[in-house]
């Protein structure tokens, strides 16, 4: 494998450099082009290795000793296989559509700062890159680390605004509390088998040195990291929050790249994960349990973006289910549809919010579609996709999770099917209400109603058409027999998964899924076709406010730490540590007073004294001699 691989991160690294060290020189063309034109030569070089690796040429790539202690060694090195190739395409290839989005979206921006977002862009970029490339955990969490710093960069890009600011320090802080799983299981890892390299952790000498109870603590404890950074129970609040972004960052951090990093790191310790059958029903029940909730939870949302962050939480679940039922190559199927048609649905969503002037609540939108029409379009393309409706990428990467929580537990099934019903009801809820009926914003904005710059658009448009053909790399085999390009491309990487349901009971589920999106589609449009103002009971009003599960973390987590953090401060630090420093230097102070008046000057007072003192010495060796 060439060395040629090092050019994928380190010309976003140097658009990051350039764009950064140069900001208040460039001119916003200049920024824009170095920003994308870097990701777009990565991309280019991500096809050139991913033909190579389609050829059989895979392999490490090593480029210097990195750490090296006792019998540790750990090199700075990349991997390049199947996985890491279809991940680079996703991130390279999507990442460069929305950098070319972000040339219109953010053209309001003052050129410093305008060139400040794209070196953002940039390092998070490089950053995701690293991770993926990585042929060690060392390497994959100094990437992972790094998107972990540009989604704060990212979040609070706004940063006077100190709501953005909470954001993305509330993201900051939750990545950090999963990270620390990581680093334990990395230095479980090195205890045991003294390396972290890919190759060598996988081995199956290192497999036979590790007992069932490490390899259940490891991968306990790799997925808690992934529940930080792929947002599952109980960390997942923070990416609704993570919103406050600018609208292209919220396509490229969450919904293609940084949240699915915790699939990623999964995918690639399968090895671990299908011998760790306690991990496993760990992460179906926690992955089917968050798309439940994050699902409910959108149906009542106003906000464009809070419906679709929701969705991305739940979407997210749904590949944690298909790993828990090691069903790897289904989660990584879904990553890349997911990627294709989330990514379309929050540009969509920026187009709609520069066309209302920053305005994001749907209901103040309605009747968008006639304004609007290639945004309308890719939209409903969107829609039809994330709902799982035939033909499009989603019906493929769904009915392939579906189908693997049927044949393990029809409970987990039963659940992941009412989440499909839910997702079609919220996305056609959020499109009828901003696209059909009647406008029901101001005058104003009506009047500026417009379709977006080409710049915006031409993105939608190429999306649009990878959400409808991105499914058709992995046909299911009950339609075309070795029609799983996709399974059969990682079965070096992840073992082919095989179905044991006949062929006509495959049919009956996907005709019986179809039918259900069917009827929850139909029964949206009878509902939203003209707005009506929704009041909500009881049950609606906790979905509205999020299950209260903020307000829960706020009441038993936040609250006791800040009052700790008080009675620290204002009892243990002013009371009691201060007040020993200050009582040692006043005691210090007046004894120095009262020992300054021994010296009065007076020779007299210095002879009696003295002779005081022979007295006192004569009597002390006459009374206690022995």
């Amino acid at each position: 494998m060439s060395k040629i691989v090092a050019l994928v991160p380190l010309l976003p690294l140097l658009g990051f450099l350039i764009n950064g060290l140069l900001r208040k020189q460039l001119s916003k063309t200049a920024a824009g082009i170095i920003g994308s034109g870097t990701v777009l030569g990565a991309f280019i070089i991500s096809v050139l290795l991913f033909i190579d690796v389609r050829n059989g040429k895979t392999g490490v790539v090593e480029f210097f000793p990195f750490i090296s202690f006792d019998t540790v060694k750990i090199p700075f090195a990349f991997l390049v296989d199947q996985l890491t190739a279809i991940y680079l395409l996703i991130i390279t290839g999507v990442g460069f559509l929305i950098h070319v989005y972000s040339t219109a979206y953010m053209h309001d921006e003052e050129a410093p700062h305008f060139a400040r977002y794209f070196a953002y862009l940039n390092l998070f970029v490089f950053s995701m890159l690293l991770l993926v490339l990585g042929a060690n955990y060392v390497i994959m969490f100094i990437g992972w680390e790094g998107v972990g710093l540009c989604s704060y960069l990212l979040i609070g890009y706004w940063f006077k605004n100190p709501q953005y600011n909470n954001a993305a320090k509330k993201a900051f802080v939750m990545n950090r509390i999963g990270d620390l799983g990581f680093l334990l299981a990395v230095f479980w890892l090195l205890a045991k088998l003294s390396t972290v390299t890919y190759g060598e952790v996988f081995s199956a000498d290192a497999i036979k040195a590790l007992s069932q109870t490490d390899i259940t603590i490891i991968t306990l404890l790799f997925f808690v990291a992934a529940t930080g950074k792929s947002a599952q129970i109980p960390l997942y609040t923070w990416l609704p929050d993570a919103m406050a972004g600018p609208t292209p960052v919220s396509a490229l951090i969450h919904a293609a790249t940084m949240v699915t990093a915790g699939i990623y790191l999964v995918a690639r310790t399968n090895i671990l994960f299908s011998m760790a059958e306690t991990t496993q029903h760990v992460i179906a029940w926690i992955g089917v349990a968050t798309a439940l909730l994050a699902a409910t939870i959108a149906v009542k949302q106003n906000d464009i973006k809070k419906v679709l962050a929701y969705s991305t939480v739940s979407q997210l679940g749904y590949m944690f289910l298909a790993l828990g039922m090691g069903a790897y190559t289904a989660a990584v199927f879904h990553v890349m549809t997911h990627a294709f048609f989330k990514a379309l649905l929050f540009l969509g969503s920026g187009s709609v919010i520069h066309a209302m002037g920053g305005e994001q609540d749907i209901r103040k939108m309605g009747g968008l579609a006639k304004h609007m029409k290639i945004t309308y379009f890719t939209f409903l393309i969107g829609c039809l996709a994330i709902a799982g409706v035939p033909m499009f990428s989603g019906f493929f990467s769904k009915d392939a999770i579906l189908l693997s929580a049927y044949e393990h537990n029809k409970i987990i099934w039963g659940i992941a099917l009412l989440v499909a019903a839910l997702t079609t009801f919220y996305m056609f809820r959020l499109l009828f209400l901003t696209f059909k009926g009647s406008f029901r914003g101001t005058e104003e904005q009506q009047h500026h109603l417009h379709e977006s710059p080409r710049a915006m658009t031409i993105p939608l448009i190429i999306l649009g058409v990878l959400s409808i053909v991105g499914g058709y790399i992995s046909v299911p085999e009950v339609f075309v027999a070795g029609g799983d390009k996709l399974g059969q491309f990682l079965a070096p990487i992840i073992p082919l998964h095989t179905h044991a349901v006949s062929h006509m009971e495959e049919y009956a589920l996907m005709g019986g899924t179809t039918l259900l999106v069917a009827i929850v589609i139909v029964f949206a449009w009878n509902k939203y076709k003209t707005y009506k103002e929704e009041t909500n009971g009881a049950f609606g009003n906790l979905l509205e406010n999020k299950w209260y599960v903020d307000e829960l973390y706020n009441t038993i987590i936040v609250k006791p730490i800040n009052w700790l953090a008080g009675f620290i401060e204002n009892v243990l630090e002013r009371s009691g540590i201060d007040a020993i420093v200050n009582g040692v230097g006043r005691a210090v102070q007046y004894s120095s007073r009262q020992l300054r008046l021994l010296q009065s000057g007076q020779v007299g007072s210095y002879v009696l004294l003295m002779i005081a003192g022979m007295v006192l010495l004569f009597v002390l060796q006459f009374f206690l001699k022995k």
